[in-house]
């Protein structure tokens, strides 16, 4: 191991809220879009001052990168898919040291996914799927059709990842690779649609026509969470809704997975006038009682 390299992990390694620390080399997995950290190590706290904090060292020949992280941190990254390069790095990257297994430990919890974080992630991909693919369609509809691809591209990524943590995976960088074997009925139609020769509208709109269907069809698996969240209680405003700690993830776009809801008929709006101030009725969500 390179003396600056050393000199770095022995330093943080001695700290008594070191986790662990992970060596990372440019030459393996893509770390910046920039070519002048050659490496870095990630290093795991158990609570710091920051969620993250970076520093770089150099010794006149090489770059390297110190990344630290808190503990909560980066399991939210991991397990809510917030930073997908953390995976990589985590599963291939070097460990250097690890305090009580802390690596060994955080591989295993990546590896079983648990049921319920599963189904978070899915709510989440679903609600980002849904807002995608309707901005795109909205765009479509106005004859912008470069602005609808780019969303349209999101989309189908969003649908991706969804697959994949259907099958208890967690999403990689190389998404479209895992696809290849995972479902290759979406890597098909990502395919088509990249490589087709027809011209960018008509594409379009045979993708909006093929993404209705499968967007109808994972509805309910993607709904699965704020379903058992409604389930909870008989009506919600959607104030109520906004403050519920396993919702707060969704943010803004919570609104547009309500409304998808709302019109495809698996929620419904109640009007409590009881509720409302200034002769304006307060609008309720429930859960209808025939889905789900």
């Amino acid at each position: 191991m390179e003396d600056l390299i050393r000199s770095i992990y022995w330093e943080r390694a001695s700290h008594p809220s070191t986790l662990g620390i992970l060596l990372v080399e440019k030459g393996q997995f893509a770390l910046t879009p920039y070519d002048v950290i050659q490496t870095v190590l990630l290093e795991i706290v158990e609570r710091g001052e920051k969620e993250m904090d970076i520093v770089h060292f150099s010794d006149g020949r090489r770059q390297i990168g110190l990344m630290t992280i808190d503990k909560e941190t980066i399991r939210d990254w991991l397990f809510f898919g917030k930073n997908k390069k953390i995976i990589n790095w985590i599963y291939s990257g070097k460990i250097l040291f690890e305090r009580n297994d802390f690596f060994h430990h955080l591989i295993k919890e990546l590896q079983d996914f648990p049921f319920n974080d599963r189904k978070i992630r899915i709510g989440l991909e679903f609600c980002k799927l849904i807002s995608s693919y309707l901005d795109g369609k909205r765009l479509y509809q106005k004859k912008n059709h470069l602005d609808a691809f780019n969303h349209v591209i999101r989309a189908l990524h969003h649908l991706a990842r969804l697959s994949i943590i259907e099958k208890g995976m967690h999403p990689e960088l190389t998404v479209w690779d895992q696809m290849k074997q995972i479902d290759p009925e979406i890597f098909k139609l990502y395919e088509e649609f990249i490589r087709s020769e027809e011209p960018l509208e008509k594409r379009l709109e045979l993708l909006f026509l093929a993404s209705e269907y499968m967007i109808r069809s994972k509805t309910e698996l993607g709904a699965a969470h704020i379903a058992d969240i409604l389930k909870q209680k008989a009506y919600w405003s959607v104030q109520e809704l906004f403050e519920h700690p396993e919702l707060k993830i969704y943010s803004i776009d919570l609104l547009i997975l309500l409304e998808y809801l709302l019109d495809r008929e698996y929620i419904e709006l109640i009007v409590d006038e009881k509720k409302g101030k200034g002769g304006v009725s307060l609008a309720l969500y429930r859960l209808k009682k025939d889905v789900f």
